[in-house]
């Protein structure tokens, strides 16, 4: 977004396009770009006004899933609301901050202003640095939009400029994207550089460093404690927690819709038993599995592994757990497409959840091999897993414990 453009919104001739274009979008026929258009010119918003706000309506409308009702009075850019914190888990990073004793932050890389305005909130003062000046002027805006511009000031600079003196932590989240727009996965590709972000550490030792889910383990800073973060089964992010602010060695934190939020802890060393297959399941969260944590989820349902490199664990008797989902298990199968097609038609199963861990199979394709029959009603429901059980390709039928249709 050029700065123009968001000036352009930030008016009163721009903030009734970007109701107007939020109305059209609801309405039948809003997802086809050029009738929407056309309804935004008829109403009398230029051209150019109104691709923006139809834009702006939209990213809004996304990013009401991370951030909730303020997402109706915030900015976004497309790569900004991707690589954007969602709301529940910097407003728990921030509170732990505030717990901390951190009153005054930096936030190096803002972006849009997630966990800026989520420190804010917290009663934490911020220096948010942004190197890109459209994004930097987005930041801003968001700030003044949801109340907060007395706490927060943002400065347009490259991170490795900036004086951090007066400053009692940092936040870092560096950009994981290439030139080109895409994805990054290498931390040598990280802008700041990873060398920048990992001596920040040494320069103010209370440093939060936000990086992707699939972080190497060998790049966590001596002392540092690792926690990895899922909302709703999804792994969203990790963060190196440094310095006086490190708790235990690893940590998953499983956030969830109308639930408590649950956390694990252990040092990622452990080692779990191995056994046979046993009646139950359990599929641990995926910051579970990132944060090397399987063995402290094992200990807390009295569980052991089939194989020592897959994840599943399984266990004699069923536990409520907020740290994976749980399958009763009723057949333990060598893998056979054959066979397995017979038994799911000898039990009547119509609609099957396939699960894989350890396994080569393309779940779609299998799928489409089994070729289950269709059902008049509701059918028979069951879960798949392929997995390997003492190196042998194996493939267990249940369901999730308590569900129907046993």
């Amino acid at each position: 977004m050029h700065p123009d453009e968001l000036a352009a919104l930030r008016s009163p001739a721009g903030a009734a396009a970007l109701t107007a274009a939020a109305q059209v979008l609801a309405a039948p026929g809003g997802d086809d770009p050029l009738a929407a258009a056309t309804a935004l010119r008829t109403a009398g918003v230029p051209a150019p006004l109104a691709t923006a706000a139809l834009t702006q309506a939209a990213l809004r409308a996304r990013a009401a899933g991370k951030f909730g009702p303020a997402a109706a009075r915030m900015f976004f850019t497309r790569a900004g609301l991707e690589q954007a914190t969602r709301a529940v888990v910097a407003d728990r990073r921030a509170a732990r901050l505030r717990a901390a004793g951190v009153r005054h932050l930096a936030d190096l890389g803002c972006g849009v202003g997630a966990d800026t305005l989520a420190a804010a909130r917290a009663g934490i003062r911020v220096y948010a640095v942004e190197a890109d000046p459209a994004t930097a002027a987005i930041a801003a805006a968001n700030a003044e939009a949801t109340g907060l511009a007395d706490l927060v000031t943002v400065v347009c600079a490259d991170a490795t400029d900036v004086d951090l003196t007066g400053v009692d932590a940092v936040f870092c989240d560096p950009a994981r994207r290439s030139g080109t727009g895409r994805r990054t996965f290498d931390p040598d590709s990280y802008s700041p550089s990873w060398d920048f972000v990992r001596d920040l550490v040494a320069r103010v030792p209370r440093t939060v460093l936000k990086v992707a889910p699939g972080i190497d383990h060998a790049l966590i800073p001596p002392g540092a404690e690792a926690e990895w973060v899922s909302v709703d089964r999804d792994v969203v992010e990790a963060a190196f927690w440094c310095g006086p602010l490190a708790g235990p060695s690893r940590r998953a934190t499983l956030l969830r819709t109308g639930r408590p939020a649950a956390g694990l802890v252990g040092d990622g060393g452990e080692a779990v038993a191995v056994g046979p297959v046993r009646r139950y399941l359990y599929d641990p969260d995926g910051a579970v599995v990132r944060a090397h944590l399987v063995a402290a989820f094992a200990a807390t349902v009295a569980g052991t592994l089939a194989d020592e490199s897959i994840a599943y664990v399984y266990a004699d008797t069923p536990t409520d757990t907020p740290y994976g989902r749980c399958l009763e298990i009723t057949d333990v199968l060598p893998f056979s497409l054959k066979r397995l097609r017979a038994v799911l038609r000898e039990r009547g199963v119509t609609r099957l959840e396939i699960l894989k861990r350890g396994s080569p199979l393309d779940p779609a394709q299998l799928r489409r091999d089994l070729r289950l029959r269709t059902a008049a009603g509701a059918g028979v429901a069951a879960s798949l897993v392929l997995t390997r059980v003492a190196g042998a390709p194996t493939a267990l039928l249940g369901h999730p414990l308590g569900a129907p249709g046993r």
